[in-house]
């Protein structure tokens, strides 16, 4: 009786091994299945976000997007091709200033600063008129965005009226607010409403702010640059009546940068 319990109790501790080994068994294969899938889940994902890092890499960036852009909302007080003909003054003036610059160049803000004053009450008395042409050769030497973006503003500016437009470039290149050339601020919106927040046209005015925001025209800023690199000018400041760069009367081939020297130069060149 004895020995036949005891071959029975042998019988069933193996019995118990056996399912105890089919179980781990499974369990094994299990562990193994999951860890199969996850290695394939996650080679899926490295495969995907490369796949997605090589398509975004290979979009244009916003700003090429924009200068390559075929439909272009033009600002408000523009006239010509894309809208890239901004004309600001009495139309009984008898000749046109052609004014070239970049919102970040330290010597256009030099001299809006010194002769800003002394162009506006030209214009203001019909002495002339202006055409502003925008540049935004700068933000090319350091991959920055600051020249497109304050260009895009001064038209969404424009869109609010030509004095606004004046109003708020001269907020730009003042002492205040104009930044070292190497210091891209003009790049962030924030900073271009601070800008704007100074000039009462502009203060709190919800379409001019979501114009800026939005990009608005952030296309026709292409288009006027590419205006601007179709000109054949080779920096900024540069001012030109009927075709001739006005120059300083120091013998040198530099811009008028103070008052008596700019006097001197467009005085000149209405009465030839």
């Amino acid at each position: 009786m004895s020995t036949r319990n005891n071959q029975a109790n042998k019988a069933a501790a193996r019995e118990r091994l056996r399912q105890e080994r089919e179980r781990q068994a499974k369990k094994d294969r299990i562990r193994r299945q999951g860890i199969v899938a996850g290695s394939a889940v996650v080679l899926l994902a490295i495969a995907g976000g490369v796949g997605y890092a090589v398509v975004q890499g290979n979009k244009p960036s916003h700003w090429e997007a924009a200068k390559n852009a075929t439909t272009i909302v033009a600002p408000k007080n523009t006239t010509g091709t894309n809208g890239t003909t901004v004309v600001i003054g009495k139309a009984s003036a008898p000749k046109t200033l052609e004014v070239f610059e970049d919102s970040r160049c330290p010597i256009c803000a030099q001299f809006e600063q010194t002769v800003g004053k002394t162009v506006q009450n030209d214009i203001d008395a019909g002495k002339f008129k202006i055409q502003y042409v925008g540049a935004t050769f700068i933000d090319n030497s350091d991959n920055g965005t600051g020249s497109k973006n304050a260009l895009s503003a001064l038209g969404a500016a424009l869109n609010v009226s030509p004095e606004a437009f004046l109003q708020y470039k001269t907020a730009l290149y003042s002492t205040q607010f104009h930044p070292e050339e190497t210091n891209d601020k003009f790049a962030k919106d924030s900073y271009l409403l601070q800008v704007a927040d100074s000039v009462s046209a502009l203060k709190n005015n919800a379409t001019f702010q979501k114009d800026v925001k939005q990009g608005t025209f952030d296309a026709w800023a292409m288009k006027m640059s590419a205006t601007f690199d179709k000109s054949g000018v080779q920096g900024t400041p540069t001012f030109k009546m009927d075709g001739k760069t006005l120059t300083a009367d120091d013998g040198s081939q530099n811009p008028p940068m103070t008052v008596a020297q700019f006097d001197t130069a467009i005085n000149a060149a209405l009465k030839a």
